[in-house]
């Protein structure tokens, strides 16, 4: 039986690559305006809350400013990776994935479990734990598939200038345009530095092992319950 079923690695490898292109055309926009508002309105600097800094050309795509074309790419790469969101989401609850392998249960909240995990992780233990994932890493892919991807798609949605006007609702919820703006930039950087913490990860418990079980799928370990 596999360590990593088929629609994992599907979604894992398309996405990966959905999202490199999303940030790096994101930091191209975000050089056309780097400031940051709450609110529905903002335009001055000195209103801002948050000045970004621009990021260099090799970091962007494409690799000189271009606004438009930098939203070409972006609108290139948005609905395949809502549409890859989608995808995992139903295989995730139609397999139990989520269910048997990333939600977390309230044993695994107590305090003494909780130190107890922080402590394996420090000795560089990370196959500790009866499961697929220990608890740290439930709760990575909890807020990465819960909370950052899905934000990530209805902040670009109050945001993008053909869609917004639909959604209008969604706008006020995220508390106005600029805001959603704000929170668009901040989910993205959660997402970066989930993306820096996972390749880490990968690199201190074996790449070479990590890399092969998510194109092959692997092979489960004992006490793991199997992916179908």
């Amino acid at each position: 039986m596999k360590r990593h079923a088929l629609t994992t690695r599907i979604w894992h490898w398309i996405s990966a690559v959905l999202v490199v292109i999303l940030f790096m055309s994101g930091l191209t926009i975000s050089n056309a305006h780097p400031w940051l508002y709450w609110g529905e309105a903002g335009f001055m600097p000195q209103e801002a809350w948050l000045a970004v800094p621009r990021f260099p050309d090799w970091m962007t795509i494409p690799g000189y400013y271009s606004l438009a074309v930098a939203r070409d790419w972006h609108n290139l790469a948005v609905w395949p990776f809502a549409l890859m969101l989608l995808f995992i989401w139903v295989a995730m609850l139609a397999n139990r994935h989520f269910k048997r392998d990333i939600a977390t249960t309230a044993e695994e909240w107590q305090p003494r479990n909780i130190r107890r995990d922080i402590a394996a992780h420090l000795r560089l233990d990370f196959d500790h734990g009866a499961g697929k994932y220990n608890f740290f890493q439930k709760l990575a892919y909890g807020l990465v598939f819960g909370l950052f991807l899905p934000m990530m798609i209805f902040t670009g949605i109050a945001i993008s200038p053909g869609l917004g006007p639909t959604f209008g609702w969604l706008i006020d919820l995220l508390g106005g345009r600029q805001s959603a703006r704000g929170l668009h930039f901040i989910f993205a950087f959660a997402l970066f530095g989930f993306f820096v913490v996972h390749v880490v990860m990968v690199m201190l418990a074996g790449p070479a092992r990590q890399v092969s079980d998510m194109i092959t799928g692997g092979k489960g370990k004992d006490g793991e319950a199997d992916a179908p």
